[in-house]
């Protein structure tokens, strides 16, 4: 009993990395929802698609990368994508000042929930006492560029292709954060059985 009460109380491990899921799996409908407003707003046609090379990468050379490093990783191109959605946001202002109320409303929800997401995450593993963090390539994604194209338009379509990036690491985050909240359960019910196991010795 006092078990079932340790894994379910708030603010244990299990709780904070089920939460972590959660919000990502939100944050991930939100990315989801805010690029069909822009769609929409800009009047693109429901199957376009800019879509071609990821914006940002992970940044590693080895695909054996445990749920944790892959979480790191993860919060570094979360990061990344969050002052690239920063820098949306200003131009945005710059070109249309007030525009579609759900729209701004969407994006800004999207704005806070990734910004709740890496404070969560970051607390998450620096509280493991095992957490190998990997060292990402120190050059890979730091001169991400602005791609304006030609004039407005140009911008537009750039400004697709971001909320295309949204969508999809929040997506890989909610994957990942999955595989780690699995992994620790798994360990945790391990941990239980064996001091059950010796309690009844």
């Amino acid at each position: 009993m006092a078990g079932e009460l340790q894994r379910g109380r708030p603010g244990s491990g299990r709780s904070r990395t089920g939460k972590a899921v959660a919000l990502a799996r939100l944050l991930h409908r939100d990315c989801t929802r805010l690029l069909e407003l822009y769609k929409e707003k800009e009047s693109f046609p429901s199957e376009h698609s800019t879509e071609t090379d990821r914006i940002l990468s992970l940044c590693v050379t080895s695909p054996d990368l445990s749920a944790d490093e892959r979480v790191w990783l993860l919060h570094s191109a979360l990061q990344q994508c969050l002052g690239l959605l920063e820098y949306v946001i200003g131009r945005e202002e710059e070109l249309e000042g007030e525009g579609d109320e759900e729209y701004h409303s969407v994006r800004r929800t999207v704005r806070d929930r990734l910004g709740h997401l890496l404070n969560t995450t970051r607390v998450l593993l620096e509280k493991e006492e095992e957490v190998n963090i990997p060292t990402p390539n120190p050059d890979c994604n730091k001169d991400v560029e602005v791609d304006e194209g030609d004039g407005v338009f140009g911008m537009k379509l750039w400004i697709y292709r971001v909320l295309q990036e949204l969508i999809h690491w929040s997506h890989s985050a909610s994957e990942a954060l999955h595989v780690f909240h699995s992994e620790r359960e798994a360990s945790e019910q391990e941990r239980l059985g064996s001091e059950n196991d010796g309690a009844e010795i």
